[in-house]
Formats: C-alpha cells, structure tokens, sequence
C-alpha cells in the first residue's frame, strides 16, 4: 500500500480564504460599532454634587 500526500494545489487559494475571512470579521465590527454608535443612551438630568469636608483631606510634602 502506498501512502499519498494530501496537499492543496494552489498556495495563494488559502491566501484568499484568509483574506476573505480577515475582511469578514472586520465587516462585523465595524456593523457592531456603526450599530452601538446609533443608540442614544440618556443623559443624566440632574447635576452630581458631593461635599467633601476639609478634615478627609491629608497633606503630603
């Protein structure tokens, strides 16, 4: 019995695939950040204020 080497024909067939595939994921990226781009999240309507009193502060030289 003789043993046959299974190989692809053609080196830049694979070069292709993976270009293909390369330029599929950055298709869905870009589509996934074009879509969260386009929700508006709301804004907060009131303004946040804390008094922080003097005594939590420490002085450091």
């Amino acid at each position: 019995m003789q043993f046959t080497r299974n190989s692809s024909g053609s080196k830049s067939g694979n070069f292709i695939k993976l270009l293909v595939k390369l330029v599929f994921i950055f298709l869905i990226i870009f589509l996934l950040v074009f879509l969260v781009d386009k929700i508006e999240f709301p804004i907060p309507k009131k303004n946040i204020e804390k008094i922080i009193p003097n005594e939590k502060f420490k002085i450091v030289k």
